[in-house]
């Protein structure tokens, strides 16, 4: 009943939209003489704040229409290579690079309540050197009951056949919370001796075990059992989307977990938006409002992945405690020989405690010395570890130096 009741409150608030919407974009008319009062101007404030609070986020777009590459500037062009029910996979087209056989990079992005663009960062910082991919995963809500569940195996299934898609050379970046599926990914394949094993893993800010400096999210797993979650978060889609009836984790619970956590900091800022809209300060409200579009466009999770996520990376610890499986096959990281492995972790990370990233280099015990990174980015927190001036600027050199030097391996 829960997601109905917010659908209902969306649907009841429409009209209160409309009028606040019309209202702001009156009191902001140049030629009314009352406009520029102090009254106006804090009343259409106002208005604006209730409009940005109240009203549903669209799936940001990436809008990288360029890079440069030595130091020229060239066009990009986003391209759909490979579509699955949950997951696409998008690859940022560089126009006259065809020739310079940049490594291929598979970046493996959360689906964990955020859309793939949270990590525009990431891939812009990544382009001018690398011939980037990434997932592009789709809202639950929005995948017809029809094509059945998707749980951690599939998640896993998902990674191994993008980069069969890459195929050989390639190299594999997980962001956050893919480093567990990655990670298994990579094993599976390693076991194998699939060709299309990368060459490289990067594993930056994830839960490889959450038993080494917990956060508050891993001691939110630890203090209730997998039925509490199953049955106070998981909701079913209600009409009019496509996925109706499917089982979900609503982005909106997600989102809530996300600001009560720094509760303060968001109430803060938006305090300063309705300063910075009385004061005309367009430049400082642009900022919070491109933030906020991208932080509050939220999508649901498949219940099955997440209550498995939850089940056996939090409560259970398969992969460092040695008992992941993938379709009851084991997942055996000492299966990894030639895949180079770098780690990284924010000094101040939050949601990925410091450990618990760097833990992969104790699993991969057959990796060799020379094939090994580990980065800890002082002064970061998890949003700093792939995104921002000091992962533009410190952080990402050194993973493109590690893919280079492991490119031909």
């Amino acid at each position: 009943m829960l997601y109905q009741l917010y659908e209902l409150q969306h649907a009841a608030l429409q009209p209160v939209r409309a009028f606040t919407e019309a209202q702001a974009q009156a009191l902001k008319l140049p030629y009314l003489p009352m406009n520029y009062t102090a009254a106006a101007r804090t009343m259409a404030a106002g208005l604006e704040l209730f409009n940005n609070i109240t009203r549903r986020y669209p799936k940001p777009e990436f809008g990288l229409a360029t890079t440069k590459v030595d130091g020229e500037t060239r066009k990009v062009t986003e391209r759909i290579v490979l579509r699955y029910p949950f997951c696409q996979i998008i690859r940022f087209e560089r126009e006259g690079c065809e020739e310079r056989r940049d490594p291929k990079l598979l970046i493996v992005a959360p689906l964990s309540g955020h859309y793939a663009t949270l990590l525009r960062g990431t891939v812009e910082a990544m382009l001018p050197n690398h011939d980037v991919y990434i997932t592009d995963w789709i809202d639950a809500r929005d995948v017809p009951l029809k094509e059945g569940a998707f749980g951690l195996d599939d998640y896993i299934d998902y990674v191994r056949e993008f980069l069969d898609h890459l195929g050989p050379g390639c190299h594999v970046m997980g962001v956050c919370q893919p480093s567990v599926p990655v990670l298994a990914a990579v094993a599976l394949m390693s076991a194998m001796k699939d060709p299309n094993t990368p060459r490289s893993m990067t594993l930056m800010g994830g839960p490889i075990d959450t038993r080494l400096s917990p956060t508050v999210p891993n001691d939110l797993a630890q203090e209730h059992s997998i039925e509490w979650f199953e049955h106070s978060v998981i909701n079913r889609v209600p009409l009019p989307h496509a996925g109706f009836m499917r089982p979900v984790y609503p982005g909106f619970i997600q989102l809530t977990g996300f600001m009560t956590m720094n509760l303060d900091r968001h109430v803060g800022a938006h305090v300063r938006l309705f300063h910075h809209l009385i004061k005309g300060d367009g430049d400082s409200a642009k900022a919070h409002n491109d933030f906020y579009d991208e932080y509050l466009a939220v999508m649901d999770l498949p219940a099955e992945y997440y209550l498995q996520t939850v089940k056996r990376v939090f409560q259970d610890h398969d992969l460092p405690l040695g008992r992941m499986t993938c379709h009851g096959d084991p997942v055996d990281p000492k299966a990894i020989r030639r895949t180079a492995l770098m780690t990284v972790e924010g000094e101040k990370d939050d949601i990925t405690g410091l450990g618990q990233t760097m833990a992969a280099h104790d699993l991969c015990t057959n990796i060799p010395a020379h094939r090994r990174a580990h980065h800890m980015q002082a002064g970061v927190g998890h949003y700093g570890v792939f995104n921002g001036r000091r992962w533009r600027e410190e952080i990402a050199p050194k993973v493109t130096a590690f893919i280079r030097q492991h490119d031909h391996d």
